[in-house]
């Protein structure tokens, strides 16, 4: 039997928060549970599974942060500068086997092993050398700088990553320097999604008149991709009651979630409420935003795990928008990551926006370094939801709180980065 899982939601039909959807959403959703282990050179972008426990002390000895002189701290004279003997010069990767007397001092270079007694090194451009002889200076460094501790970057047993962390390439090569060869991460998630409206073709189609070449599909779908997804393309649905339910039900057995566009408006047929509450528990939202105010989330039920159903609006802009406000997290969520905040940068703005409290606005635009220092945002034309090219022109949004008023020119406000969000 499928688990009854109910959707958190404010009741009545008054508009809800952009914070209070995101909330509910998070709360109602529960990752998948399955792994697999993958090659280190597959794992890019993948959620660990499970912690990643370092094998081996990271550095395995101590050895020299620096090249220059190693010897033992004890040597060095406060009252006048310290003369050292060089007895020899030692390589990364060759251990040295000698002993060293009191006095005495070996060349050293970056990433050596410090032989035993040894614990502090002075950098070659810190000391003057003469001949076999090393003078430094009182002051000049303290008793075992310069030495990298075995196991302080990573110590044996402990935990060099943690489960539910998505795979980033400085990662690999953590991962790589433990000798670690494949690692355990959960299974992709799988998103079906769609696009609704009898005015759509796809590409290759005729464009009659009144008709309008899908972009959401490929908006979207480029989004999953980006956050390491697999995608099922089930292509455009009609505006018809059947079409629907068989494409849902596709969808459904082969998913883990079902990304729609358009359909869920005020004035969209009464037949695709009815519909999605036959088969699952999904919850129609007027979310206070702009662009984004249709929403619909919510489980739909199968005989194993419940699918789960994100629908957008049908204008480009929109649709984007709320993927980026709600469904991005969700998916990483579900996806067994622990998503990170978004980035929120604070940057002036170049020109006024209008703005009333009680909603929050989404508006496209440029970040750019200001000729006084700091960040300036400069909007990138129309806003209207469904010109898709002042998106394409933007390398960020623009986020106007839900009690924020209208902004003067010159005034901070809140930024989203693309490159955190696509």
């Amino acid at each position: 039997m499928t688990p009854a899982i109910g959707v958190p939601t404010p009741p009545g039909d008054r508009l809800v928060s952009v914070d209070e959807a995101r909330a509910a959403i998070a709360a109602a959703l529960r990752p998948v549970t399955e792994h697999e282990r993958v090659p280190l050179r597959s794992a890019l972008g993948r959620v660990l599974g499970e912690d990643v426990l370092s094998p081996i002390d990271v550095p395995a000895h101590d050895n020299s942060a620096m090249d220059g002189f190693a010897f033992a701290g004890g040597a060095l004279r406060s009252g006048g500068a310290t003369t050292l003997r060089v007895v020899g010069t030692l390589y990364a990767g060759a251990p040295f086997a000698g002993r060293i007397g009191a006095g005495e001092c070996l060349r050293i270079m970056t990433g050596a092993v410090m032989p035993e007694g040894l614990d502090t090194v002075v950098p070659l451009e810190s000391c003057r050398a003469e001949g076999e002889r090393v003078h430094i200076e009182p002051g000049t460094l303290a008793v075992g700088e310069n030495r990298r501790r075995r196991g302080e970057d990573l110590a044996r047993g402990l935990p060099a990553l943690h489960a539910g962390r998505v795979l980033r390439p400085v990662d690999l090569g953590l991962v790589a320097s433990l000798g670690i060869a494949e690692v355990s991460v959960m299974r992709r998630l799988r998103v079906a999604l769609f696009s609704t409206g009898d005015e759509l073709r796809t590409l290759g189609q005729p464009l009659e008149p009144g008709c309008v070449y899908d972009s959401n599909r490929f908006s979207l779908m480029a989004a999953v991709q980006r956050l390491g997804m697999e995608v099922i393309d089930l292509g455009l649905v009609r505006d018809d009651p059947g079409a629907l339910q068989a494409t849902l039900e596709a969808a459904m057995a082969q998913a883990d979630v079902v990304l729609t566009s358009g359909g869920v408006s005020a004035g969209d047929a009464d037949y695709t409420r009815g519909l999605l509450e036959r088969l699952g528990e999904v919850t129609f939202w007027k979310v206070a935003m702009r662009p984004g105010r249709p929403f619909a989330f919510g489980p739909l039920r199968t005989p194993a795990q419940p699918r789960w159903l994100f629908a957008l609006p049908g204008n480009p802009v929109a649709a984007l928008v709320t993927f980026y406000a709600f469904v991005r997290e969700g998916l990483l969520q579900l996806a067994g990551a622990t998503p990170d905040p978004l980035p929120v940068l604070q940057a002036r703005c170049t020109q006024a926006m209008r703005k009333r409290p009680g909603r929050t606005e989404f508006q496209r635009a440029r970040l750019a370094p200001g000729a006084g220092g700091g960040w300036e945002v400069q909007l990138t034309g129309a806003q209207g939801s469904g010109i898709l090219s002042s998106m394409s022109q933007a390398n960020a949004l623009v986020v106007l709180r839900h009690d924020q008023g209208a902004v003067a020119a010159g005034e901070a406000v809140d930024v989203w980065l693309f490159d955190g969000l696509v």
